[in-house]
């Protein structure tokens, strides 16, 4: 069974639209988004520890600490892509 090889061009052509869209600046939303998510994410585990445990979400517990810790992780994750 013979397999087709794309030619060198078309393997250049499209590492090249790669690159372009890697080096292209983000969105104007994307520092805001992922800031956002950072700081809601502190301050979740904030409000959980100065309420001691009764407050963001009364009957979840420790899980509200998870639940920050997700908000931190979500926006650290997004500084990966920043550019």
């Amino acid at each position: 069974m013979a397999r087709s090889n794309p030619s060198s061009s078309e393997q250049k052509s499209s590492s090249g639209d790669a690159d372009r869209r890697e080096s292209l600046p983000n969105p104007v939303w994307f520092k805001p988004i992922m800031f956002g998510f950072m700081l809601l994410g502190l301050a979740w585990i904030i409000v959980y520890y100065l309420s001691q445990g009764s407050w963001p979400i009364p009957g979840i517990n420790e899980a509200n600490i998870a639940i920050g810790f997700g908000l931190l992780i979500i926006g650290f994750f997004m500084t990966t892509r920043w550019r």
